[in-house]
Formats: structure tokens, C-alpha cells, sequence
């Protein structure tokens, strides 16, 4: 595995998929930081997606990952913040790539989008791939230099 330190988040729209991936992440023995919510009471994404976001950026966490509906308000708002590559992801492709090519260091995924199997399966690849920079490196590199400049 990649990361050694990972966070989760989701909002009440992911939390039982996020409760499932910290189980099934528990008994893999990886390491797993929660940083809610606690419950499927009603919460705003975005003040989630910023907690992974952030514990990510400082270096606290290696990887994280954010659940939400789709997945997409996640990657969204993760993405606002230097430093971090959020992939919306959905298939085996899309993970493996996300990780090769872009070298993504949040996983979004969508708890209405994709069954436990396929979550725990993309969790797997995204993981367990390596960024392959070369060509690929100073395409991720321009991601950082455009983040406010327009």
C-alpha cells in the first residue's frame, strides 16, 4: 500500500458507506482516521470535504477519502485547496488513472453511484497504484500553479 496514514469523511448521504469502508479498512489492519460525521443527521459536505482536505495538505494524512451521494460535491470542494487532487471515482479505470496520470491523493466516491463491493474494489486499486510521473509529472505540477491565478 502507497499510504500509510489515511483520514475518511462523507456527509449523511455517504455515512453508511464510510462507516462499511472503515470496517472493512479496520479489518485489513489499515489505519484509519475519522473525521465524521458521527451520525446520518443532516451536515453540509463541504465542511467535510475541507477537514479531509486540510489534514491532507498539512501532511497529517497521506490519502484521504470522501463520500458523499455522488461524489461529486466532494471532489468539488476538496479541489479547492492547493495541494490537493481529488478524483470522482467510478470505475476500475477512472481509479488506476487517477492515480497513474494524476497522481490523486483523495478518493470521492458516490454511496448512490456504486455498491459496498465496487467501493471496498476502488479503495484497492487507488491504493495500491503508484504515480508514474515522467510526462505526467508537469501536468500535475501546472495544477498547483493555476490554483488561483485566473
Amino acid at each position: 500500500m502507497k499510504f500509510s496514514k489515511i483520514c475518511i469523511a462523507s456527509d449523511h448521504a455517504g455515512y453508511d458507506l464510510k462507516e462499511k469502508i472503515k470496517d472493512y479498512l479496520i479489518k485489513k489492519n489499515i489505519p484509519i482516521i475519522d473525521l465524521g460525521p458521527f451520525s446520518a443527521d443532516s451536515v453540509n459536505y463541504p465542511d467535510y470535504a475541507k477537514k479531509v482536505a486540510k489534514r491532507v495538505v498539512l501532511k497529517k494524512s497521506d490519502a484521504g477519502i470522501l463520500v458523499c451521494g455522488s461524489g461529486t460535491g466532494m471532489a468539488m470542494t476538496a479541489n479547492k485547496f492547493k495541494g490537493i487532487r481529488a478524483a470522482q471515482c467510478y470505475s476500475k479505470n477512472s481509479t488506476i488513472l487517477s492515480r497513474q496520470h494524476n497522481n490523486a491523493n483523495v478518493i470521492c466516491l458516490g454511496s448512490r453511484m456504486i455498491k459496498n463491493k465496487e467501493a471496498y474494489n476502488y479503495l484497492r486499486y487507488f491504493f495500491n497504484t503508484k504515480f508514474e510521473g515522467g510526462r505526467h509529472q508537469k501536468r500535475v505540477k501546472k495544477i498547483n500553479i493555476w490554483i488561483n491565478k485566473i
